[in-house]
């Protein structure tokens, strides 16, 4: 779920069209929260707009940046003035105007990213991070030498506090002493507040950091401290080349151009979204682990990583770096033998979140709310 963040509105042709015995294109309209040039989720969200333009044949995309959240519908109508049929629009926070916008143009289709709510012209759509900041945790887990993780969290929203949990189970896997330290920063996109949360997690002792803002900020200024750290969303590893030991990295690319060609092809209408929910992860190749593409570990990291020993109930004794690949692997298969969120898994109050066998669901993933053991500072709407 990406809440407050730009939502990329799909318009899309629901059907060919053919004038004059020439094939109409099809116009997609995508709507940002934040600016193309963040580095962070815009900028991964127009990637994957550019790469599906190229890859679906007759398309035409449109795009708006830097839209608050709360003013999508007045863009929404801008980008069907100008032709679009399907709208995306990419942030948790244009769900309710991407909905309200869905029943006032009923002959347009609609995707929202990282929300739940759908209508007959209106798909859902997730390319999701947890089971990457699971591992991201793993070797976080290994680095700390002071026991003490920082995450820079945007908003306390279910899409990210779901993140902070999966990294922090990961770290607790392999450093059952390590606590998770959590800043919020309230923004989506703001150097200046990025660099001010790290530094003050610097000051408490924090020696590994993770995030959630869309710019490279707390991997550089953790660099300057000598500090390893996990990028977010976009390949940072060149700003920080020999600090960056991994990350998350999205294909937005693979959803749009599923999605589009789907359209495209009459599959899907704007009578028969209401159950259609991408919710894409390590095994559809919606995401990737690294903090650059075709490298999971940053080489800088890898013998650090096969230093340290861990022993698992499944897998017996290995290395850091080795029990990730395995991890990997298991997410990566497309029955995902593992998964972070499987029980038994007690909240940090001790609660019994998350009974033995049971494995979370994408409803429960979607509007979860509370703090997995190990996490430190306020955590808003916990139970």
């Amino acid at each position: 779920m990406r809440w407050l963040t730009l939502a990329a509105v799909l318009i899309l042709v629901g059907s060919l069209a053919v004038t004059g015995g020439a094939q109409q294109k099809l116009k997609a309209g995508f709507i940002y929260v934040g600016p193309i040039g963040d580095y962070g989720w815009t900028h991964a969200h127009d990637q994957g707009r550019k790469i599906a333009e190229k890859m679906v044949s007759g398309l035409e995309t449109l795009y708006v940046e830097s839209v608050p959240e709360a003013q999508a519908e007045p863009f929404i109508d801008k980008l069907i003035q100008q032709g679009a049929r399907v709208i995306f629009t990419t942030s948790f926070g244009f769900m309710d105007g991407t909905l309200a916008a869905a029943k006032r143009y009923p002959n347009q289709i609609f995707a929202h990213a990282s929300g739940f709510k759908r209508a007959p012209n209106m798909a859902t759509y997730m390319a999701d991070f947890y089971q990457v900041y699971y591992l991201n945790g793993l070797m976080a887990g290994a680095l700390t030498k002071s026991n003490k993780v920082g995450y820079v969290g945007a908003f306390p929203i279910p899409e990210v506090k779901r993140h902070i949990g999966a990294f922090a189970l990961g770290v607790r896997a392999v450093n059952p002493r390590a606590t998770v330290h959590v800043r919020w920063i309230f923004e989506w996109f703001k150097p200046s507040a990025a660099k001010e949360a790290t530094e003050a997690l610097i000051a408490e002792g924090v020696d590994v950091f993770a995030f959630t803002e869309d710019s490279p900020t707390v991997v550089q200024v953790a660099a300057k401290r000598g500090l390893p750290s996990f990028s977010h969303y976009s390949p940072m590893q060149k700003f920080a080349p020999n600090h960056v030991v991994s990350g998350q990295l999205v294909h937005w690319e693979k959803i749009y151009v599923d999605f589009l060609s789907k359209v495209v092809a009459g599959k899907y209408t704007t009578e028969n979204l209401q159950n259609v929910d991408y919710w894409w992860l390590l095994a559809e190749g919606a995401v990737e682990v690294g903090g650059d593409f075709g490298v999971p570990v940053s080489p800088a990291w890898k013998s650090k990583l096969q230093a340290v020993q861990v022993t698992t109930l499944d897998l017996g004794r290995l290395s850091v770096h080795d029990l990730v690949m395995k991890r990997l692997a298991q997410m990566t298969d497309p029955k995902v033998t593992f998964d972070p969120f499987t029980g038994p898994i007690r909240d940090r109050k001790g609660k019994l979140v998350v009974p033995a066998g049971k494995r979370m669901t994408v409803g429960e993933l979607n509007t979860m709310e509370w703090a997995a053991p190990g996490i430190v500072g306020p955590w808003p709407k916990e139970p």
